[in-house]
């Protein structure tokens, strides 16, 4: 079988078994959970079903934990990077913090100047899931009912994400949404911030990338796309043949934080997304995702945040890839709709593979 037709058979018999996990009320209670498979193992929480630390070797079998991230549940409250996180229910911008569905018009709370980011002020990030499912050596469910009016959204919504190894060095990140009553947006993201070489071994600007999006939706000073669509060839933004990241900062000193629009590769099931490598510890991160798209963030806005054992994150120490619908798509009818309604399902998946060479 090759590794085209595994990786559609894979996502397909896992979103089959995710979809048999029955969403239920949380109990409040946070934990930490652990994941292993081999020399990976991933640490997790139910507060905003966040991925907390993955181990993973490099080139000579070291270990080293590539996710920021924070040592204590109190920091992840007090977040404002939405390290490892859950996004939604609409993850990126809605500008002017409303949109208009079915003739009405929803008007939201602004978080981040007159838009609404990842959800809003309290959004999936800031909530406690409950554990559905826990398996050490193969998974984890995380399960979250949102209500009529969460945060200004129309419709009672039931979430659940599955965080899942399927081989020693491929790992899946599984997001489902399921409406009651309305119809409502939808866009969930993932939001781990990744240094190949450690969290705490500085930026990431001699990290190559290649980003498989021939194309960006420009935005606006806020962040809001245009609804125009911009090739990448020749621009700052071209990573379609694997670069440093640092290659292009000189023309473009505010950093990467833009929506690519991902080409449609041979499998029906999926897109693949980037390559990332570092050559220092030579570890490897590939990933693909059923989504239309992915903002590449090279965390432009960190400054001296105080992360896990003792490490202070700076600009440019990790890099984000939030597979997603395009942002604003609520008022940008030329976007991919994110509109789900009762007897549908959304479904958006994941795949990593980590190797170092």
């Amino acid at each position: 079988m090759s590794e085209s037709s595994l990786l559609s058979f894979c996502v397909v018999l896992l979103l089959g078994l995710v979809f048999l996990f029955r969403v239920e009320a949380e109990d409040g209670k946070i934990g930490i959970y652990e994941l292993r498979r081999g020399q990976f193992q991933i640490k997790l929480t139910n507060y905003g079903a966040t991925i907390m630390s993955l181990m993973a070797p490099d080139r000579h079998g070291n270990l080293a934990d590539i996710v920021l991230g924070y040592d204590s549940i109190k920091d992840y409250k007090n977040d404002t990077t939405y390290f490892g996180a859950i996004v939604g229910r609409v993850a990126n911008r809605i500008g002017g913090s409303q949109f208009t569905l079915d003739g009405k018009t929803y008007h939201l709370p602004a978080n981040d100047g007159n838009n609404t980011l990842h959800g809003g002020p309290k959004g999936y990030s800031q909530v406690v899931w409950n554990v559905a499912s826990h398996k050490e050596d193969s998974h984890i469910t995380f399960t979250h009912i949102s209500p009529d009016g969460d945060e200004g959204f129309p419709g009672k919504l039931e979430v659940s994400v599955t965080y899942a190894f399927f081989q020693t060095n491929k790992f899946i990140v599984i997001m489902q949404a399921k409406p009651i009553d309305k119809a409502t947006p939808v866009n969930l993201a993932q939001h781990t911030y990744w240094n190949l070489r450690g969290h705490n071994s500085g930026d990431i600007l001699s990290h190559t990338i290649q980003l498989f999006g021939s194309k960006i939706t420009p935005v606006n000073d806020q962040l809001i796309p245009s609804g125009q669509f911009k090739e990448v060839k020749g621009t700052p933004y071209d990573f379609l043949e694997p670069k440093e990241i640092g290659s292009r900062l000189h023309d473009l000193p505010q950093g990467y934080d833009i929506n690519y629009v991902l080409d449609r590769n041979e499998s029906k099931h999926s897109n693949r997304v980037a390559v990332v490598k570092d050559s220092v510890s030579g570890r490897k991160m590939e990933l693909w995702s059923n989504q239309p798209g992915v903002q590449f963030y090279s965390s432009n806005m960190l400054k001296n945040e105080k992360g896990k054992d003792g490490a202070i994150y700076h600009k440019y120490a990790a890099i984000a890839l939030e597979t997603q619908g395009f942002p604003d798509s609520v008022n940008i009818p030329n976007f991919p709709s994110q509109i789900v309604k009762p007897g549908e399902i959304y479904k958006h998946f994941m795949v990593y593979r980590f190797t170092a060479e």
